[in-house]
């Protein structure tokens, strides 16, 4: 007896829980290691920060759970947990912006690191735009990842939301029973 194509319904519940499942415990996991991290250092403001990154991980764990309950509300929950994801990181790629410090970068100069520098022909009047262009580059990168990133899985959640509800609302079928022995 040949077993029947899932609906697209199927197709696309069976998807964003697979997705869901990865995404959640993966933002879980890296926030967890990052608190570790951020407590081994003693830096206490990346401990909230990592914790709210792990608080929005495990709401997409928990929308996962409650979809595979065949509980709809679990779609809100995975496009919030985006969007508060996405918050969180914004707002530190915004303080973290408004915090470059010249004099500590200066400051932070060792007599060897300098020696090195000119060595490699560079001066020391050529660290500060240097250090402030990468500073610059790597968050307004990761802002915008971000908001490529979980703006997107926000959009693909939201996108999904009509098909996971039909089949969510759909009979389970029972799976075929197997054909006898002979």
């Amino acid at each position: 007896m040949a077993v029947p194509e899932p609906t697209p319904q199927e197709k696309a519940l069976r998807r964003v829980l697979k997705v869901s499942r990865a995404n959640g415990w993966s933002v879980v996991v890296v926030a967890g290691l990052g608190i570790l991290l951020a407590l081994l250092l003693g830096d206490l403001s990346s401990v909230f920060i990592g914790a709210l990154v792990a608080f929005a991980g495990g709401m997409e764990v928990r929308g996962h759970k409650l979809l595979r309950r065949r509980d709809a509300d679990g779609l809100k929950l995975l496009v919030r947990s985006q969007l508060f994801l996405l918050t969180i990181i914004l707002v530190y790629c915004a303080m973290r912006l408004g915090s470059f410090d010249a004099d500590t970068v200066m400051g932070s100069v060792t007599p060897e690191m300098e020696a090195l520098l000119k060595d490699s022909g560079i001066q020391r009047a050529d660290i500060l735009p240097m250090v402030r262009l990468a500073f610059y580059t790597l968050y307004l990168t990761l802002a915008i990842v971000s908001l490529l990133y979980q703006g997107g899985m926000a959009l693909y959640y939201r996108a999904k939301g009509r098909l996971v509800r039909e089949a969510l609302a759909a009979p389970l079928v029972p799976p075929a029973p197997n054909p006898p022995l002979a």
